[in-house]
Order: C-alpha cells, then sequence, then structure tokens
C-alpha cells in the first residue's frame, strides 16, 4: 500500500492510458464512459506530477469522480454527434461491370429481366432503352440492376 501511495500519480496515469487504450482495441472509441475515465485519470495523474494537486488517495477520487462528470457533460454532445454521422456514399465495385446487350426493351419499371451470375437480375433505366442496346450497369440495388446505354 505504501508503493501505491508513493507512486499515485504515475498509476493514475498508468491506468488512464490502460482505460484510453481498451476502450479503443476493443471497443473502437465506442463505450464513452471509459473515454470520460480514462481522460479523468490522466489529468488526475498530470496533476499530481505537476503539484497541482495533492498526492493522496482522497484527492485521486474526489478529482476523479468530478472531472469524469465535467468530461461526460463537456463532451457528451461532441462525440455522440461524431458516432451518429452517416456517411452514405455510392459505393462502385467490379461487380456486373461487363457491358451487354439487351434482349428486350428496358425502362424504369423493371419488367425486364437478366440472367448475371446465376442470378436472375431486374433491367432498370430511367430512360426508356430499346431491345438490342448495349448497355452497362451504373447502379447494383438488392435484385436490380440499374443500366443506361454504352457509349461507344
Amino acid at each position: 500500500m505504501s508503493w501505491l501511495a508513493e507512486n499515485l500519480s504515475n498509476v493514475l496515469i498508468a491506468a488512464g492510458i490502460g482505460a484510453l487504450i481498451v476502450d479503443m482495441v476493443f471497443f473502437g472509441f465506442g463505450t464513452f464512459i471509459l473515454i470520460f475515465l480514462g481522460g479523468s485519470l490522466l489529468i488526475s495523474g498530470l496533476a499530481m506530477l505537476l503539484g497541482i494537486l495533492p498526492n493522496t488517495m482522497d484527492a485521486a477520487l474526489w478529482s476523479n469522480a468530478i472531472l469524469t462528470a465535467i468530461l461526460g457533460v463537456v463532451l457528451w454532445k461532441p462525440l455522440r454527434r461524431i458516432q451518429n454521422k452517416n456517411g452514405s456514399k455510392q459505393i462502385t465495385n467490379d461487380f456486373a461491370s461487363d457491358p451487354f446487350v439487351l434482349q428486350q426493351d428496358v425502362d424504369i419499371q423493371g419488367l425486364t429481366e437478366h440472367m448475371y451470375s446465376g442470378v436472375r437480375w431486374k433491367l432498370r433505366s430511367h430512360q426508356p432503352l430499346s431491345k438490342g442496346t448495349l448497355v452497362e450497369v451504373v447502379k447494383v440495388e438488392v435484385g436490380s440492376l440499374w443500366v443506361k446505354a454504352k457509349e461507344q
């Protein structure tokens, strides 16, 4: 116990870094309480190391309780906003990238079907396309391939 009292600031700093590492590695900064606790442990340890706070267990407990609450109040909304960002971006890949010739007319309704890779896909297009047109896939949705006339 005397070793802990003598090295309290270093133990707090190590525990704070440990809590932040655990949160990052296992939870991907998803548990805010570990961020707040790790930050308060780190700040308290540094304050004790610099002589701002007394190097006692009471000071460590009270400073961590207060700092955890303050960090929670201050950082809650910014962290929540970062966590709730929805990044919906169009993903492009090589799936169904080969151009093909239409066997039937295609329009936006998706009544025409095309067999590709063992799956029967509904073909859709924003502009009506006639039978025999060379097309390329521009967008893939569940069960549907959106096509447009391929420019030659």
